[in-house]
């Protein structure tokens, strides 16, 4: 009988912990990017942003996808491109050690 312990948590290296910890905050840190990217006139837009189970973030009001065209001179590039942006540049600094 062979047996491999496939548990990668328990035994991870320091680094490779830290990295997995660091991974762990990128839903919570993307999600005040967009947040931030969000454009403010009434503050409702920001209010109806939530981040659902650290898995989703969901723009709940009528003219969010219109806010994400680029519809406000606030945010011409929208609030999905920018955390994707965010996110990208994130990830692979923590993977590269930065």
């Amino acid at each position: 009988m062979i047996k491999m312990n496939l548990q990668f948590s328990n035994n991870l290296t320091p680094l490779l912990k830290k990295q997995q910890q660091a991974i762990k905050k990128i839903p919570d840190e993307a999600y005040k990017v967009f947040v931030k990217e969000t454009p403010v006139r009434s503050g409702n837009a920001r209010r109806k942003t939530k981040l659902k189970g650290k898995k989703e973030i969901v723009a709940d009001y009528a003219y969010a996808e219109r806010l994400d065209q680029g519809w406000s001179k606030q945010s011409p590039e929208g609030m999905i491109k920018p955390t994707e942006d965010y996110i990208i540049d994130r990830f692979n600094k923590i993977v590269s050690g930065k």
